[in-house]
């Protein structure tokens, strides 16, 4: 099923994702997916600028074999499906400040230099806007 959102930049969180590649769960019974998630929601709260990225949560994004997942998408710029995170805050940050910057960009195309360290190494797919392909 579908369910409208708002349109503009966002990070979607799976949120039915492992906690880790050994644990579905943590020892108290969450799954990872929502732990990433709501570890994003605190460091907005405590980031104003990393506010206006809107967090988003589904199940299953079918990136099973890489948990964590998210996928960063924004009107119009290139998406990004991301995986392998530890579900902490240190992870949200680096995602989130991605985000912003993957948002700002013209295209969705983010120079390597300006990526944050903790996304390095995560990126599974990029996917192209509506209507376009990338060249």
């Amino acid at each position: 099923m579908l369910n409208a959102v708002e349109p503009g930049p966002s990070v979607v969180v799976c949120s039915t994702c492992r906690f880790s590649a050994a644990a579905r769960e943590d020892e108290g019974g969450q799954r990872g997916g929502a732990l990433l998630a709501e570890a994003m929601r605190t460091v907005q709260a405590a980031e104003p600028g990393l506010q206006g990225v809107a967090v988003q949560e589904m199940p299953c994004l079918f990136a099973c074999q890489r948990h964590c997942a998210v996928h960063l998408r924004a009107p119009g710029k290139v998406g990004y499906v991301l995986g392998d995170f530890t579900p902490d805050e240190e992870a949200a940050r680096a995602i989130l400040e991605y985000a912003v910057r993957h948002a700002a960009s013209e295209e969705g195309q983010v120079p390597y230099r300006e990526w944050p360290q903790g996304v390095k190494g995560h990126f599974i797919t990029r996917t192209p806007p509506e209507g376009y392909i990338c060249t």
